[in-house]
């Protein structure tokens, strides 16, 4: 499906809205990074980038995409369930017993998480051996990967990103979820020689653009020219912590947390939408 900047904007604030209300649900969770990724999986699932059956999963020529930082699934888990790949209602099982919406993302639960995840610097080195199978069966499907910036810190992924160029995967593509936090503090003070990111994917070889990745027009933009890449191709997209939420917003705090009844008010009204009556 393809849809208008403005669609899309609004399917970003219902997937932020459905994010928060599982949260809120489950009184735990990671939200900072649940939602500071949403126009990016908004834009992928509903704006024609990436080729999936909602009634079949496992569609053998759907393209692939992978949540490298797993603790950031319930903004996946609500994105995907209003793409009808499970009911919306199960939305508020995260993380409770005999539901399938684990706290990190687990292959296959719900359908449509294609790996497990949340022991970071993995995603890419499983996102390039898909890629790099896809191609030497001569499959035209690709892959995105989605990481966060503090798992650039991992020495595996810059193995990865060794690999990727020398393989010309012209089908696979890298999205940095930049929001500048992780759970220990901001990413510039926990590792301040990570900047300028950019520059090190180009000099790895890698097709490269920087955007603001809560602006959709920039996210539309930079998948577009990611399907034209003659390699693998990687999307630094800074992003705030918690975007939509005022509370949460750019707090490294919020990497996860839990959401009394009165935040989830205070957000509710922050996302434009009423509170759901008891």
């Amino acid at each position: 499906m393809s849809r208008s900047i403005e669609d899309l904007e609004e399917m970003a604030r219902r997937i932020r809205v459905a994010t928060v209300k599982e949260l809120h649900a489950s009184r735990s969770g990671h939200p900072g990074s649940s939602l500071s990724i949403v126009d990016m999986i908004a834009a992928l699932y509903f704006g024609g980038f990436l080729k999936y059956d909602p009634r079949n999963p496992l569609w053998e020529e759907r393209d692939l995409f992978l949540l490298s930082n797993g603790h950031a699934v319930p903004g996946l888990y609500a994105c995907i369930a209003l793409a009808g790949l499970f009911p919306v209602e199960e939305l508020d099982g995260l993380r409770k017993f005999g539901t399938q919406l684990q706290g990190h993302a687990k292959r296959g639960s719900p359908p449509g998480i294609e790996i497990s995840s949340g022991s970071l610097g993995q995603g890419l080195s499983v996102g390039i051996g898909i890629a790099l199978g896809l191609k030497l069966e001569g499959k035209p499907n690709r892959v995105f990967v989605m990481m966060s910036d503090g798992e650039q810190q991992e020495g595996s992924t810059w193995e990865a990103i060794m690999f990727a160029p020398k393989h010309g995967l012209d089908n696979l593509v890298a999205i940095v979820d930049k929001n500048g936090n992780q759970i220990n503090g901001p990413t510039s003070v926990i590792m301040p020689g990570l900047d300028p990111l950019a520059a090190k994917y180009e000099a790895f070889h890698w097709e490269t653009t920087e955007i603001n990745g809560n602006d959709m027009g920039e996210v539309v933009e930079a998948l577009a020219q990611a399907a034209t890449a003659k390699g693998p191709f990687a999307i630094i997209s800074n992003t705030v912590t918690g975007k939509g939420v005022s509370y949460m917003e750019g707090d490294y705090h919020w990497h996860h947390g839990v959401i009394t009844d009165e935040l989830f008010a205070t957000a509710m009204d922050d996302l434009g939408e009423p509170v759901p009556a008891r």
